[in-house]
């Protein structure tokens, strides 16, 4: 069995450099790679494109690596609560990419399987579909839509083992696992770590196959993006 661990975030993002495409999972703030977008900081590397859902908010998520313009390109499908992303969108400092959601999710996973591209109905008529290839299938049109190709693929799961297989919990879940084995580079963090059988392999979402560093990842805020509470009564 091949032992994947690696002792912190520090050993888990080596070998990122300038200009790189990095893969990053979560929704809004739920699931996010927090370990590791705070090393991504620290390490102030540019000129990055960022395929994500959205961007985080201002300060938070990838909110910090916009707050710093370490970010050049977004590929997401919702701009969101983040000021900074909207700011950097129309000043034209930032290039944004705006992908239908499940065209993104699609995108990751034939890169994860290994298609060079999908036909998807999402887009078709539209600015989406414009410069690219379509054709009809039993008389509905279709768009072709590229696998992405990026470096290093940032994901966070609940549990995890030493192998790198992975359960991830809830909503957390979302883009998380069509994110793994779709870079050249997967790298997990995990809320605990554990040797390896002692998960239910009817509970695994992704197996280790397609993760090539885990670390357990240390204080986690899990922010709420916007906090709604029932009134007493």
């Amino acid at each position: 069995m091949i032992i994947k661990t690696v002792d912190n975030v520090q050993e888990a993002v080596k070998g990122v450099k300038d200009g790189m495409t990095f893969m990053l999972g979560g929704f809004g703030l739920c699931g996010i790679p927090e370990n590791a977008i705070s090393e991504l900081v620290r390490l102030n590397v540019q000129n990055l494109t960022c395929i994500s859902n959205n961007a985080g908010v201002d300060d938070f998520g990838l909110g910090q690596l916009l707050h710093k313009k370490q970010i050049d390109k977004m590929v997401s499908s919702y701009v969101g609560e983040n000021a900074i992303f909207e700011k950097q969108m129309l000043s034209g400092e930032l290039e944004v990419e705006l992908i239908p959601q499940g065209t993104l999710a699609a995108r990751c996973q034939a890169a994860q399987q290994g298609f060079p591209a999908v036909y998807t109905p999402a887009g078709y008529g539209t600015e989406v579909a414009q410069g690219k290839e379509t054709r009809e299938f039993d008389g509905k049109m279709y768009v072709l839509e590229k696998a992405f190709k990026a470096d290093f693929a940032f994901v966070k799961a609940w549990k995890g083992d030493k192998a790198g297989n992975l359960i991830f919990k809830g909503t957390a879940r979302n883009f998380n696992p069509v994110m793994c084995g779709s870079a050249t580079i997967t790298v997990a963090e995990v809320e605990e770590l554990v040797e390896p059988g002692e998960l239910d392999p009817n509970q695994i979402h992704i197996p280790g196959i397609f993760v090539q560093r885990i670390f357990e990842g240390k204080n986690y805020e899990k922010r709420i993006e916007q906090r709604t509470v029932r009134q007493k009564a």
